[in-house]
């Protein structure tokens, strides 16, 4: 076997992660596989590269020469794809987007603002898996969520800029739940209710939503982490647990979106970039777009509507 720049980006991802588990979440990988795939590589590199100590795993000397080296190979890689990227005339747009709702109204807005341009557009669980691949010039853009005072860490080399400054969250409830016909709910109100969250959510959603539910006396039931939105919704509508969502979340059928009486948690959403991959002209144009994609979902909701309109401080600036 012969050293590929996948193995030696697994082995810098394992030395940032600090562990074995956290390596393999962020490469999309199973533990097990990610184990079987470093003894092959300590193989062809002669010796360990990492020890297990009660902190994780750590590099051996070998694991950190061949560290030195992995990082500069994967630098000069980066460099290239950028400076070829940057070379052509054209270059296609790679958008990476966590599970938010105004991906689903984006593309058109994206052809508008980049007629004739190709544009690929991805989502993912995980904020650290965005920031990451956003770093590695996987994605030459980001779109995420931030909940609370909960800020994401971005790598070097990448300009961020605020979306949406703050919006409320709602929760989702069956249609036939005894709650659903309140015009807003109190969180404390929801005490013995079961929640369904998705995946992998790091983003400071589940810290804060814990947080508030503590402050309304009481410790929320997380049974269900399901990444699927259709999934998500099918057991609301069962009536089998509820969830947090945007105010500007679309219609399932059997369910409906209701306020929490007092904001008791707030998000942001932000755009950021890779200054290697996108100039600032582009980067420009996609803030355009996911802000014209964010207020064509504002009418979902009538009483975000309202909260909206009356708040025209927070309002994307698209000139």
């Amino acid at each position: 076997m012969q050293l590929e720049l996948r193995h030696l980006e697994a082995v810098c991802r394992i030395a940032e992660a600090g562990s074995l588990g956290r390596a393999a979440a962020l490469l999309g990988v199973s533990q097990p596989g990610l184990s079987a795939q470093l003894r092959r590589i300590e193989r062809v590199t002669g010796g360990e590269l990492f020890v297990r100590s009660q902190h994780g795993v750590e590099p051996t000397p070998l694991g950190q020469f061949v560290l030195s080296k992995a990082r500069r190979v994967i630098g000069e890689m980066d460099a290239l794809t950028a400076g070829a990227r940057a070379a052509a005339p054209h270059p296609t747009l790679r958008l990476g987007s966590i599970l938010l709702v105004l991906t689903d109204r984006l593309l058109g807005h994206l052809e508008q603002e980049l007629p004739g341009h190709e544009i690929e557009v991805n989502t993912e669980h995980s904020v650290t898996t965005l920031t990451h691949m956003l770093g590695a010039g996987q994605y030459d853009a980001i779109m995420y969520g931030e909940v609370s005072d909960h800020e994401v860490p971005l790598p070097d080399g990448v300009a961020a800029r605020t979306l949406i400054p703050k919006e409320p969250a709602c929760v989702r409830l069956s249609a036939t739940h005894p709650l659903a016909g309140q015009d807003q709910i109190h969180l404390a109100d929801l005490a013995e209710e079961t929640w369904t969250i998705i995946v992998e959510e790091d983003d400071g959603s589940q810290e804060a939503m814990v947080d508030a539910c503590r402050r309304a006396g009481f410790t929320p039931k997380l049974r269900y982490r399901i990444a699927d939105r259709k999934m998500r919704w099918d057991l609301i509508a069962a009536g089998r647990a509820i969830s947090l969502c945007q105010p500007t979340s679309p219609h399932a059928e059997g369910t409906v979106l209701r306020p929490l009486a007092g904001d008791p948690l707030t998000g942001r959403i932000r755009l950021a970039w890779n200054r290697s991959t996108l100039s600032e002209d582009r980067a420009r144009l996609l803030y355009r777009a996911a802000g014209y994609a964010y207020l064509d979902n504002v009418p979902h909701n009538t009483f975000y509507r309202s909260w909206w309109e009356a708040r025209p401080e927070l309002h994307p600036n698209l000139d």
